[in-house]
């Protein structure tokens, strides 16, 4: 199976999506000229030309696509080709309005924007087919193509009678009878009994609370549609182009698809990321998604979209201060990036993106953004054989589940002021900022290269997770363990006990007797062992012990004097349980302590705040996010790659800098 390193051949791919239909053809020799200036290897074209290339049912015309093509294979600039499905012409929608997806209370959701399509529709599925095979006929041999991309941010729901077909047929696939499904489903609640397949619908816009164990199965469902619609095309696409990697564009921490799931079947794994300028833990998040990235691609990924500047959909747009979109984009490659690429070349004069940023903006060539893009380009020239394909080891892994994100955040459990991505976040921003590298991985994955394992937070556990926690445990790892976990199996049924009785040995509990959640703008106060304390929010638990150790205890609340963070022996290893929400401090103090009692060690010690270190090979990443400069002090002598010289003992970080370090004689 082809993979990155096919296109990248040693190098850093750089550039962004590029739209020339948008612009007269007289343009198009001005936008290769720029590029190159700019240092561009590589540009994604066709995203959104259905209606270009067919603009009447049947009526292809390619032309213009293969003098463009021709054009930057000579100019040496590589192609990633899209398949333009994600916004079909309005013909189809017109003459066929059953292609087009329908909400949650039966009404159409028509065109006149962008992925307006049924993921389930026979109709769209043939056309989206038709196209891709007339593109991958004509183009899959150019000497210009260096990879396929497929549609784009697939996230489509639909509730329309073609869904409620395929959602049926899928159901049979797993279930197998209608026994089985109402046993899943626990339909003998609120007489939801089925009788006949042909009673069962999507979970359209209902009186009440809607049954959760159907909402699951539909989550996970237009996931796996979604997903068919991406494998038809790339089996059209490869069996044209064999050798030539395949990819689609994931957006950022996106709750609709099983990313576990597409990035087995996905010789790439490529993400868009727009981290808020304005947002203090902008680059935590950045650094969250790409260690997503990584992890599911299992190695080096693809930046296919960022902003050089503004975007367009956030109630107030600013654009990015001086040195950001260099610092962000080194991060990225820190992270196991391959591939820098933006949203888009040159910036709309029309349309609903006008006013997103580009790498060549509406002024022109002569602007801040077009100086920073090309320097950006020319370093990461360089970077490329030192960097590319370069592992990113980490020793931590933090575990995540899209099939208890979906769970768990279904209406109708004991706090909706919860939220599994903002529970995620905090967990990894406390390894963060104790610069430990950290993988998230599938709790049913393999542990055994990990030191440390971190939940924070997952409602439903398979069967298969909690025996794979228990081994890893019981063969020396250390397992820290959040609030609420356990609880549910794979149907969203509550285990019995409240919590599994497998996690609960492993964490020596005997019993969590009640969940108590916090309101908003609550905090209950906890002691540690040392008397040192701590601000709990969002949860609390009412635990009773087995043979845990007490870490820290409640001394406020109902709960005041009861356990709230435990330790437990079990085995060669060691198992913690937090029963509520520390604070970021007491979080990255627990953490920490965690890991290095596991043997887990910072990239970096003694870092000053703000300052991010990440190993990927023999290369040591440092970035400043901090708002001044600061100064770092790494054991070893290094070659500094971005300034081109031996480096000082102490290096030197402006605002937004970034040193990219060698061991000298390596």
């Amino acid at each position: 199976m082809p993979d990155l390193n096919d296109a990248t051949r040693g190098r850093i791919l750089y550039g962004g999506d590029y739209n020339p239909e948008q612009w007269p053809e007289e343009t198009w020799q001005e936008d290769v000229r720029l590029m190159r200036q700019a240092g561009v290897t590589t540009v994604t074209v066709g995203v959104f030309s259905w209606a270009r290339l067919e603009p009447t049912p049947g009526g292809y015309e390619f032309d213009w696509l293969d003098r463009l093509l021709d054009l930057l294979h000579a100019a040496g600039i590589g192609v990633v080709l899209a398949t333009p499905t994600a916004s079909p012409p309005p013909w189809l929608g017109h003459l066929h309005p059953e292609t087009l997806p329908q909400a949650e209370n039966g009404t159409t959701v028509w065109y006149g924007s962008r992925n307006q399509f049924c993921a389930s529709s026979p109709e769209y599925r043939r056309r989206a087919a038709a196209i891709t095979e007339q593109l991958a006929a004509r183009y899959g041999q150019h000497p210009a193509l260096t990879m396929w991309h497929i549609n784009n941010e697939y996230g489509t729901h639909c509730w329309c009678d073609a869904t409620a077909a395929h959602f049926r047929r899928w159901l049979q696939h797993r279930h197998g009878s209608l026994e089985e499904l109402n046993s899943a489903w626990g339909t003998a609640f609120w007489s939801q009994h089925y009788s006949d397949w042909a009673e069962i619908l999507p979970p359209r816009q209902a009186q009440y609370i809607r049954n959760p164990a159907q909402l699951l199965d539909f989550a996970r469902f237009t996931s796996d549609a979604l997903l068919e619609c991406y494998t038809a095309e790339h089996a059209v696409v490869a069996r044209h182009s064999p050798g030539i990697p395949v990819t689609t564009n994931h957006m950022p921490f996106w709750r609709g698809q099983d990313g576990w799931a597409w990035a087995k079947r996905q010789d790439v794994v490529a993400l868009d990321l727009y981290p808020d300028p304005d947002d203090a833990l902008g680059a935590q998040y950045g650094a969250l998604v790409q260690d997503l990235a990584r992890s599911m691609a299992g190695g080096p990924w693809m930046l296919m979209e960022q902003a050089t500047g503004a975007v367009n959909w956030r109630p107030v747009n600013r654009p990015k201060p001086h040195g950001l979109t260099r610092l962000w984009s080194l991060q990225a490659v820190a992270r196991g990036a391959d591939a820098v690429c933006f949203f888009q070349w040159r910036q709309s004069r029309q349309g609903a993106e006008k006013f997103h940023s580009a790498m060549l903006p509406h002024s022109g060539p002569d602007n801040r953004t077009f100086r920073e893009v090309t320097a950006l380009g020319a370093e990461l020239d360089r970077l490329g054989p030192a960097v590319s394909g370069a592992p990113v080891t980490a020793e931590i892994a933090l575990l995540h589940d899209w099939d208890s994100w979906w769970a768990g955040e279904q209406p109708g459990r004991p706090s909706q002021l919860t939220g599994y991505q903002e529970t995620v976040t905090a967990w990894h921003r406390a390894l963060w900022e104790s610069h430990h590298t950290t993988d998230l991985a599938h709790p049913a994955a393999d542990l055994s290269g990990y030191r440390l394992v971190v939940i924070p937070s997952l409602y439903l556990l398979t069967d298969t997770a909690l025996d794979n926690l228990t081994a890893y445990v019981r063969s020396g790892g250390t397992l820290v363990c959040g609030w609420f976990t356990g609880v549910a199996d794979h149907q969203d049924r509550i285990r019995p006990g409240g919590v599994d009785a497998r996690l609960r040995e492993l964490l020596g509990l005997a019993a969590v007797h009640h969940w108590w959640p916090l309101a908003e703008g609550d905090r209950v106060h906890c002691e540690n062992a040392d008397g040192t304390g701590f601000d709990g929010a969002l949860w609390s638990e009412e635990l009773e012990l087995a043979d845990a150790e007490v870490h820290a205890r409640y001394r406020s609340g109902e709960l005041a004097g009861r356990p709230a963070v435990t330790r437990h022996p079990y085995g060669e290893g060691t198992a913690w349980y937090v029963s509520t929400q520390p604070e970021p401090e007491a979080l990255r103090t627990l953490l920490d302590r965690a890991a290095r009692e596991a043997g887990a060690r910072p990239a970096v010690e003694g870092l000053p705040a703000g300052v991010e270190a990440v190993r990927r090979g023999e290369l040591l990443f440092l970035l400043n996010h901090g708002p001044q400069q600061a100064k770092c002090e790494p054991p070893g002598e290094w070659e500094d790659l971005l300034a081109n010289r031996r480096a000082d003992a102490t290096v030197v970080l402006e605002r937004h800098g970034v040193a990219v370090l060698k061991p000298v004689g390596a």
